[in-house]
């Protein structure tokens, strides 16, 4: 399927991504090492009740402007969004991100508080508190989910398609089944794991760098996040992401601005990504880096978001 053109959202494909040299990328370039501890100036940070627990989260902007959710994946945390938050408040957007349950700072949250209470987090849990986050906001909203977060916005868009404003996968797994199959390194040694050792082989890659090479700065707090994660979340977060379902025909007849972004060396080969951009009608932009475009080409992104955010209000 071909990607969506000018007249669709009005603006070229090819200046998505980190092709250009402007204001956005020499910011970018000039990011350095950066302290991931400090949260952007002006923001608040709370808890939000939802079905597993309370979720520790973080905003930024005017609550009356539209909204942007910005979803962390496994291991992640509200944080790896702080130096996008001010780019889209700055622009007249609302930004709030979330801790996933059982991840860093909502650690506490988790399937034994669902009622009644359940032995696993799974696709359920984490979907629910998607919503209950969304609607905890002017709704619809913007929604940006990076990584394993962007299966849980899959499901939750087909169940409540009204939620949304717009949907951008980033870092998203590219192919439905097994989705570690296709990641360098640990992914010959995926599909023969069960989720406890997959858990393991996951956190050791982050932590040691195989995974992604990142400055000292990142590392600290990465490794720091891990003396709070629960690694039961973890395991089943690997577990879930073998089981990866396939919602590209409902995404590919979703009447909304879809966009997948991507760093070039990401986890999985950029050919996949381009397949999965293709096939659910979503423009696709490519950054400079890996896994994490919101952390490397932070303004870069942002940028590219505010672009199609513009086409949507426009609509």
């Amino acid at each position: 399927m071909p990607e969506p053109g000018q007249r669709d959202y009005g603006v070229d494909p090819e200046e998505f991504g980190s092709a250009r040299v402007d204001a956005a990328a020499l910011q970018d370039a000039e990011l350095g090492d950066v302290d991931w501890s400090v949260p952007p100036p002006g923001s608040v940070q709370f808890t939000l009740d939802v079905p597993s627990g309370k979720l520790a989260a973080m905003a930024l902007g005017n609550p009356d402007d539209p909204c942007v959710v910005l979803v962390p994946g496994a291991t992640g945390s509200k944080e790896d969004f702080s130096l996008m938050m001010p780019d889209l408040a700055g622009a007249g957007y609302y930004a709030v991100t979330y801790d996933l349950a059982g991840q860093y700072q909502s650690a506490g949250a988790g399937p034994e508080n669902l009622v009644p209470p359940r032995k696993h987090y799974d696709y359920g849990l984490f979907v629910d508190d998607f919503l209950a986050v969304m609607e905890s906001t002017a709704t619809p909203v913007h929604v940006v989910a990076y990584s394993f977060a962007g299966i849980i916005a899959q499901l939750a868009y087909v169940e409540r398609p009204d939620l949304f404003r717009s949907i951008t996968f980033l870092g998203c797994p590219p192919e439905p089944g097994p989705s570690f199959r296709g990641v360098s390194r640990i992914g010959r040694f995926s599909t023969w794991v069960n989720g406890r050792a997959g858990a393991a082989l996951l956190i050791w890659g982050i932590r040691s760098g195989r995974v992604a090479h990142v400055p000292p700065g990142r590392q600290r707090f990465v490794n720091y996040r891990f003396r709070f994660t629960r690694r039961s979340s973890i395991r089943d977060i690997y577990t879930l992401m073998q089981n990866v379902p396939d919602l590209r025909h409902e995404l590919a007849e979703a009447p909304l601005p879809k966009f997948v972004a991507v760093g070039e060396h990401d986890l999985w080969p950029l050919q996949l990504h381009r397949l999965f951009a293709q096939a659910i009608r979503a423009r696709i932009g490519v950054y400079r880096g890996g896994h994490s475009p919101c952390e490397t080409s932070p303004h870069e992104f942002s940028r590219d978001l505010l672009a199609l955010y513009a086409k949507a209000e426009e609509a």
